[in-house]
């Protein structure tokens, strides 16, 4: 297959571009470095098999020659980043997907959509499965990424319904590994970093906030499969091991044989208003259909992502 990538240069869309690379296909990753950056593919520059294009795909796009699949994964994707981005976030969302869609349609290649665990947002049911519609603050700091996301999800049901085109939905769980940014304001490179430093881990609130966290490697392989699936409706990815902030924060400590101690925040910062209390995805629908689910524990992953850190930042 011929594929485009947006947001190729990003930690997500370039474990994307190795992944399809390996199985033999050529890539095409398209990004214009906001967020991301071409360290993340500069071990791939000068393969025939592979080009990267610098471009804001809210504006037209542009590729050259068939498209098999177009897989829309450009987005800033941490709260930090929606706090200094809020508009081209929003613009991402709603005109990159349509623009993204269009070519889609365009070159008759299948699509699929990066989507976020996001659109549920302070979820009211435990754990999340693909039926529930979610708890969103459309108005709230944090809505401009959830509703570009979930905008995103209409338009491209909308374009499999009004166009015919073959479309897929994945809605990603908190994921982590090599290539994060140690500045992206998330709790796994804020964790990794203080303790690397030997500076306390700022925990918000009493630490009681849950999330599931899912290696990289995990999850490029259950989107790869959903690429490959007959699988229209939205699939959840995710890891369901739901650890509280303050067992993750513990299990960080001991990974990194940091000194470290735990110290507990006021959450008065916007980039935590409206932060979900529970977070684990229902993987039921991807074990059926996909035959996916995560292998590799948190200890390993873990420990992949902090010699990441301890070597390339």
């Amino acid at each position: 297959m011929r594929i485009l990538i947006t947001g190729g240069a990003g930690f997500l869309g370039s474990h994307l571009c190795d992944r399809f690379l390996t199985e033999d296909h050529t890539v095409i990753a398209m990004d214009n470095l906001i967020t991301g950056k071409t360290a993340n593919i500069e071990h791939l520059a000068g393969r025939d098999d592979f080009l990267f294009i610098k471009h804001d795909v809210t504006n037209y796009i542009y590729v050259e020659g068939p498209l098999d699949a177009v897989l829309h994964f450009a987005s800033p994707a941490s709260p930090i980043d929606y706090l200094e981005y809020p508009i081209p976030t929003l613009k991402v969302g709603a005109l990159g997907t349509h623009k993204a869609l269009g070519l889609a349609k365009e070159k008759k290649a299948r699509f699929l959509l990066a989507s976020t665990s996001e659109i549920y947002g302070d979820p009211l049911i435990h754990p999340q499965p693909e039926e529930y519609w979610g708890n969103v603050n459309p108005i709230g700091p944090r809505g401009v990424y959830d509703e570009a996301k979930r905008f995103a999800e209409a338009m491209t049901m909308a374009y499999h319904r009004y166009h015919n085109l073959d479309t897929r939905i994945v809605r990603i769980f908190n994921t982590y590994g090599p290539r994060m940014r140690l500045n992206d304001g998330r709790v796994v490179p804020n964790f990794i970093g203080q303790a690397l430093r030997g500076d306390p881990l700022t925990v918000y609130g009493d630490g009681s906030r849950t999330r599931a966290f899912c290696f990289v490697d995990d999850l490029i392989d259950g989107i790869y499969r959903l690429l490959l699936s007959t699988e229209v409706q939205p699939v959840n990815i995710g890891n369901p091991n739901e650890m509280t902030i303050l067992e993750f924060a513990q299990k960080v400590i001991e990974i990194t044989s940091s000194s470290s101690e735990i110290t507990f925040v006021k959450p008065t910062d916007e980039r935590i208003k409206d932060d979900p209390k529970v977070r684990r995805p229902d993987i039921g629908k991807a074990r059926r259909i996909l035959n996916w689910e995560p292998k590799i524990s948190i200890d390993e992953g873990l420990r992949k992502t902090v010699e990441y850190f301890r070597t390339s930042v």
